[in-house]
């Protein structure tokens, strides 16, 4: 007999999924059942945040929703921080987990893992569903994958009572075919017509442009437009003449913004962790920029000329066949704007240009690597001013949600979602401490991370603000890891290093075919 647990998988491998992160446990024995034999292979994290993080990580690397399996009550209390940093940087992600019988729902019985409402709690943050009945189920996948992939991406949540996990169910009808949405030829001659009489344009990409790097760059070739890049972005342009890998916090690359007569924002939600991370105001005026995104939502939070909702990818090909190509100063304008950002970078904090120093060579050393960071000194750094060498290659959690712990996790997704490619985690000692056991996971699925700490001995980022803002420092030095035992309780290989460029090429040389863990001692 074939239970709605089993049908469940067979539905999720039927829409692509391969891969799913989870812990199992007494309420999901239903959804376990249906794993055995399937094509869907399962990867155990040591805590369900970890695994929510591998979903996330999974799903940035290869634009597929990235699934956990969670137990009803703390599995999915636990997940709920990774399912709040995937809503905040649009991350396709799915989480399945039980929920107690149908009859107990609401009742208060002191139940295992009991919530007082657990959907409604979910419901907050993300779409929920609940498969109360087999012949719902066809219809709640579809319904998640769309939510998931039809607008702006984010997290879904579906639950299965467990009495509901044994019931027998049919097979489940094909899958709904992913909807598109294609832009409105109008609203694409229009902005075409406003492109097409400006003579500086300047486009922003946000994370929703990652996966339109070709035509993005034909694009702005045509126009000769710069184009700044949010953290998401990263990597689209590289090494282009017309690409501004800077934050737009940066006074710098804000002159550049003022000074366009035509704003084209393509995928980006503005947020001002990109745009006004020191809270400072006085952001260029943007009311008469042409705005595209798919989600509808987005689109109305702020003014603009003209809005096309509509993907991205498709949208930017319809205008390159509809701009006239024209030769301005956008390179002259881009390099202004490179060369002034990265001195103002120098000038902000003494130590941010040694700190994004590290960060390149990283780069330099694993040419085609995925560097996935965590909230510590040098990613800071490297998001006001970086630029990486594969799109979608270069993410982290010091944006938006802003979550500690988020890098270990997300880089075994990553690895797993682009198999035979090296991953870094740059991490700092304190967020180690958030999810360090995930490292055994990696040692598990012997993946090509390498684990790099920066040790400050603490939270020093948070003791500077707190320092800066007048007030005592206080909390922000939690004792270490003696990184040397810890690495090897993992079965890491382990290296111990001041912060020099040299000595971290050196180290990072050969590429390594399993996991290992550097420790860059902080000055």
């Amino acid at each position: 007999m074939a239970t709605v647990g089993m049908r469940l998988v067979e539905g999720l491998a039927a829409r692509g999924v391969d891969l799913v992160f989870g812990i199992p446990g007494v309420h999901t024995v239903g959804l376990y059942r249906g794993l055995a034999g399937s094509a869907v292979r399962h990867v155990t994290a040591r805590h369900e945040q970890g695994a929510a993080f591998m979903a996330d990580g999974y799903a940035r690397v290869t634009g597929r929703p990235g699934v956990a399996f969670v137990i009803t009550g703390p599995g999915l209390t636990n997940a709920l921080t990774a399912m709040a940093q995937a809503r905040a940087d649009s991350v396709p992600m799915l989480v399945v987990s039980g929920v107690n019988r149908r009859s107990s729902l609401g009742q208060g019985f002191g139940l295992l893992h009991e919530l007082p409402d657990q959907a409604g709690m979910v419901g907050a943050l993300c779409p929920t569903l609940r498969v109360t009945a087999p012949d719902m189920l066809g219809p709640v996948l579809d319904r998640a994958f769309a939510l998931m992939l039809g607008a702006r991406p984010g997290p879904v949540h579906i639950e299965v009572p467990t009495d509901v996990m044994a019931l027998e169910a049919a097979a489940l009808p094909p899958a709904l075919p992913r909807a598109i949405r294609t832009p409105d030829a109008a609203a694409v001659a229009d902005a075409a017509g406003l492109l097409n009489r400006a003579q500086r344009v300047v486009i922003l990409a946000g994370g929703g442009a990652k996966a339109a790097a070709e035509p993005l760059r034909a694009l702005t070739q045509a126009l000769d437009a710069p184009v700044v890049q949010t953290v998401n972005a990263r990597g689209v342009m590289f090494g282009h003449a017309l690409g501004v890998p800077a934050s737009p916090s940066l006074e710098a690359v804000r002159a550049l913004i003022a000074g366009a007569d035509q704003v084209l924002a393509v995928g980006t939600e503005l947020g001002p962790t990109d745009y006004d991370m020191y809270m400072r105001g006085g952001f260029p005026d943007l009311s008469g920029m042409i705005r595209v995104d798919v989600c509808a939502e987005q689109l109305a939070r702020h003014p603009a000329a003209l809005r096309i909702q509509a993907d991205a990818g498709l949208t930017l090909q319809a205008l390159v066949q509809a701009v006239d190509m024209r030769q301005a100063d956008g390179p002259v304008r881009a390099e202004a704007a490179r060369v002034a950002a990265r001195a103002e970078l120098a000038g902000l904090h003494p130590a941010m240009q040694a700190q994004l120093e590290i960060v390149e060579a990283i780069r330099d050393a694993l040419p085609g690597a995925i560097l996935v960071g965590d909230s510590t000194q040098p990613v800071y750094a490297a998001n006001l001013f970086y630029d990486h060498d594969r799109a979608g290659g270069w993410f982290n959690a010091a944006t938006g949600f802003g979550a500690l712990g988020f890098g270990p996790g997300a880089a075994i997704g990553a690895a797993l979602g682009a198999p035979g490619t090296p991953v870094v985690c740059l991490i700092g000692d304190g967020g180690l401490q958030f999810s360090a056991a995930e490292l055994r996971t990696a040692r598990d699925e012997a993946l090509p991370i390498t684990f790099i700490v920066w040790n400050n001995n603490g939270y020093r980022e948070i003791a500077e603000a707190m320092s800066g803002a007048g007030a005592q420092v206080i909390g922000c030095d939690p004792s270490p890891l003696s990184l040397a035992p810890f690495a090897q309780a993992c079965g890491l290989p382990f290296a111990s290093l001041l912060p020099d460029v040299d000595a971290l090429r050196a180290a990072l040389h050969p590429p390594h075919t399993g996991p290992r863990l550097i420790e860059l001692r902080a000055p």
